[in-house]
């Protein structure tokens, strides 16, 4: 099969979807790589490690016209005309990305893969998780840097001095971005507060990450009442391949002490504070109420090299298999077949279809 691997677009997004080794591995099972010049650069993995991995340097258009395309981020609008029938391996985020994404993939009958979909056999993420995980470890530092004063923080740095723990992390979310975010909270030494849905997960976060750790029951009320004195709040909340719910209202932002900081990890979902609007890292700010958010929609960018291999890590296998097999390999395995979004003009993602308002288009993957 033919694969082809894009340089990504997206402002300041410097990974790519597979590093050279990775690229050698599906030349060894006998297909063919196509990759664009320069696009493992920001990565830092020149075109001649490609060249020697046995892949063939090319221009955009001729990586596009390929039977499986592998990416990191969504198409862009200057990519639409690429689009074809073939399948299209990358992080999506139908539900909170433009519409306009889903239409072109409708219109060219693109089979779209959803990273963030895909599930393996007990239900987890696995393509989604080293991904969330570095977002996780950022936003703890992220949300640091923008605390100091010279940034109209309010001054406070997550630390311990000596025994004392200073600065308050509420983190809204217990999954992948919540457990790292809280373990690098915890690590700098501040309060750590982290709420969920499920009560009986709290010793074994605290086991997992420190016995410190404070769990709440993420409900509004309790949301409300932790964010008051808060320095730092991370979003931390997904619905699989659904919009994410709004879980801090306006009127909780506003009532923040001013200087405080907010990152909204699930800005890529759309946002769990109804505050946020995606950001980039040329922009990564904006100040609401006289609270600094941080809402840049492609966090892991800022961290490429480490980003990439992570990301190969977990997609390899799968892309292997795609490119073996084909839509056979997706109708073989149901877990897998849950990362098809878009096939042959229909939105096969119940929730993508749902957050859109388009039931209608739906049909399930066949």
């Amino acid at each position: 099969m033919k694969v082809g691997i894009l340089k990504e677009i997206k402002e300041k997004e410097n990974r790519v979807a597979l590093t050279p080794d990775g690229a050698r591995a599906l030349v060894q099972a006998g297909h063919s790589v196509l990759i664009e010049n320069g696009a493992g650069a920001g990565s830092g993995f020149a075109d001649s490690d490609y060249a020697r991995a046995g892949a063939r340097l090319v221009a955009a258009q001729a990586a596009w016209d390929t039977d499986l395309v592998l990416k990191v981020k969504e198409p862009l609008e200057a990519e639409y005309p690429y689009l074809r029938e073939q399948m299209v391996f990358t992080y999506f985020h139908l539900a909170g990305v433009t519409p306009t994404l889903t239409d072109a993939l409708l219109q060219h009958a693109t089979t779209a893969i959803a990273y963030e979909t895909v599930e393996d056999e007990q239900g987890r993420l696995p393509l989604l998780a080293p991904m969330s995980a570095v977002a996780g470890n950022m936003a703890v530092t992220m949300g640091n840097y923008y605390l100091a004063r010279f940034n109209n923080g309010k001054g406070m740095l997550l630390s311990r001095i000596f025994s004392e723990r200073y600065g308050k992390v509420v983190v809204i979310g217990d999954g992948v971005v919540g457990r790292h975010s809280a373990r690098v909270a915890d690590a700098m030494g501040a309060e750590v507060v982290i709420m969920g849905l499920h009560p009986e997960r709290s010793a074994e976060l605290q086991r997992d990450i420190s016995a410190d750790l404070r769990f709440v029951l993420s409900e509004p009320q309790q949301i409300a009442t932790q964010l008051r004195d808060a320095d730092l709040v991370v979003g931390a909340v997904l619905r699989r391949g659904a919009r994410a719910p709004q879980v801090v209202s306006a009127a909780m932002v506003q009532a923040m002490q001013p200087g405080s900081v907010i990152v909204d990890v699930s800005i890529d979902q759309g946002g769990c504070i109804e505050t946020s609007r995606p950001t980039t890292h040329s922009a990564p700010v904006y100040e609401k109420y006289g609270v600094t958010h941080y809402c840049v929609a492609n966090m892991p960018g800022a961290y490429p090299r480490l980003s990439t291999i992570a990301l190969t890590s977990a997609t390899l296998p799968y892309a292997l298999r795609l490119a073996a097999g084909g839509l056979d390999a997706l109708r073989a395995d149901p877990a897998f077949a849950r990362g098809v979004n878009t096939h042959a003009g229909h939105i096969t993602c119940r929730a993508v279809a749902e957050a859109l308002k388009r039931s209608d288009d739906y049909t399930p993957f066949q």
